[in-house]
């Protein structure tokens, strides 16, 4: 079994930092990173690797779930992976697969699939149907041994760098690693009362369930997914069809094909990767009734931002006007108000939108304005001089 060599150590602990450097473990580990670097080597090229304790956690927005957050150094683990294997994954993926990928994400999806409906209805000329699925509690049904099956195999024929086996070694220790087990709870007990089941990784089945948080679960649940990609676009020759995570849109020409490929959905998902549709979230409409994808809410002639969108916008906006513009801000508050703020902007400021930025900006207290202002088409805040 060839060894990973240390270079590509660095390139991972370097990637992972780079949006995590101000957090607490991120700092400890930056503190003679080389010696760590070269500790942590050494474990994984004797077999000696061991995974840390998880911290979890309880988050509310955009949606409640619950989030395991891994130790930096098997963050680092976790990039290493994704740097090796990422190029090969992107020749097996479907153009029309959004997440957790370069150049597309959810603007880029939400783009995709608006255009979608205008080429099948013939820039809203004749009908078409949009059928949206989800799947019932993705990350906790992923079976792990169907994932690392369909994972060896794809990287044995894919990969051919020398190091393969203990690239699969990593993969499968990873995903066979049980995140409940040792984890540092850092929310209260009552945060998991009103969670269903079927979002939590401590009420998964046996062998099922990637915790929610690592780099590697969003990889691995994206290359899951990939088979029934391929499925719908080359087994059922759906030509209009683009896929979030577990949202998949399909776009049809004719009513009457919802009875052919529903049942065949339902079958593929079950029997090849034991999955289920979730039944209370399917939608099937005709274009012009729209439909919500994204964060968005796609109508024929233009986009929208989604109530549960502007929800969270309106909610964030009470929060800091209540908990931290009642003070004196010191540097760190300001500069995570401004982080804050600016995103949720960017986000609006893809749509038409300038009256609900103005709007937004305008319910800031009075304390809000001695220390930032306006700046770009009410597009971002900046600070006062």
């Amino acid at each position: 079994m060839n060894n990973i060599s240390l270079e590509d150590f660095f390139r991972a602990y370097f990637d992972c930092r780079q949006n995590k450097r101000n957090s607490l473990s991120a700092l400890e580990f930056e503190i003679d990173f080389e010696k760590k670097l070269m500790e942590l080597e050494r474990e994984v090229n004797d077999g000696n690797y061991k995974i840390s304790p998880s911290n979890v956690f309880i988050t509310s927005r955009p949606v409640k779930r619950e989030i395991f957050a891994a130790q930096f150094r098997d963050r680092v683990i976790h990039h290493l992976i994704v740097n090796k294997l990422n190029e090969f994954f992107e020749k097996e993926f479907i153009y029309d697969s959004y997440s957790c990928r370069k150049d597309k994400g959810t603007l880029f999806g939400i783009k995709r699939i608006e255009h979608f409906i205008r080429s099948c209805s013939n820039n809203y000329q004749k009908d078409c149907w949009i059928l949206k699925i989800d799947i019932r509690g993705y990350f906790m049904s992923i079976n792990k041994d169907i994932l690392i099956e369909k994972l060896v195999n794809f990287i044995d024929k894919k990969y051919k760098k020398s190091d393969k086996e203990r690239i699969i070694w990593l993969c499968s220790k990873i995903i066979n690693n049980d995140s409940t087990e040792n984890c540092i709870l850092k929310s209260p007990y009552y945060k998991w009362k009103d969670l269903p089941k079927s979002k939590s990784l401590f009420h998964s089945s046996s062998r099922c369930g990637l915790p929610i948080g690592n780099y590697t679960s969003q990889i691995f649940a994206n290359f899951y997914l990939n088979f029934f990609d391929h499925f719908v676009k080359n087994r059922l020759n759906i030509k209009y069809y683009g896929r979030y995570v577990d949202d998949a849109v399909f776009i049809l020409e004719n009513k009457g094909d919802l009875r052919f490929i529903m049942p065949k959905i339902k079958k593929f998902l079950e029997e090849e990767l034991e999955l289920k549709i979730h039944p209370r979230k399917i939608y099937f409409q005709h274009y012009s009734k729209g439909v919500e994808f994204l964060g968005s809410f796609i109508k024929p002639w233009r986009v929208y931002v989604s109530k549960r969108v502007k929800g969270n916008f309106w909610r964030k906006l009470k929060y800091l006007n209540n908990h931290l513009l009642d003070k004196d801000l010191n540097k760190e508050k300001k500069e995570h108000i401004v982080s804050v703020v600016n995103s949720y902007l960017g986000i609006l400021s893809h749509f038409k939108t300038y009256k609900l930025r103005r709007k937004f900006l305008d319910c800031f207290n009075n304390n809000f304005w001695n220390y930032f202002k306006i700046g770009d088409n009410f597009k971002k805040i900046n600070f006062k001089n």
